[in-house]
């Protein structure tokens, strides 16, 4: 069961998070407790059940902190 979901960020050369829709690098999500690094990949079953409960409206993805 996923829990909770954050989007994850790349960041620039000094370190700064690029928080915007063009570098999502994946996302954190916490899966039966677990906290787990989800590739953005249609093929990834985590991914497609992300997708699944957003659409459901079962979950919202938020931003990492």
């Amino acid at each position: 069961m996923i829990e909770k979901a954050y989007y994850t960020y790349n960041c620039d050369d000094d370190g700064t998070v690029l928080k915007n829709t063009d570098n999502i690098n994946g996302i954190l999500g916490i899966i039966n407790g677990v906290p787990s690094h989800i590739p953005i990949d249609p093929e990834n079953t985590h991914y497609a059940e992300i997708l699944k409960q957003v659409a459901d409206g079962d979950l919202t993805i938020a931003d990492a902190d």
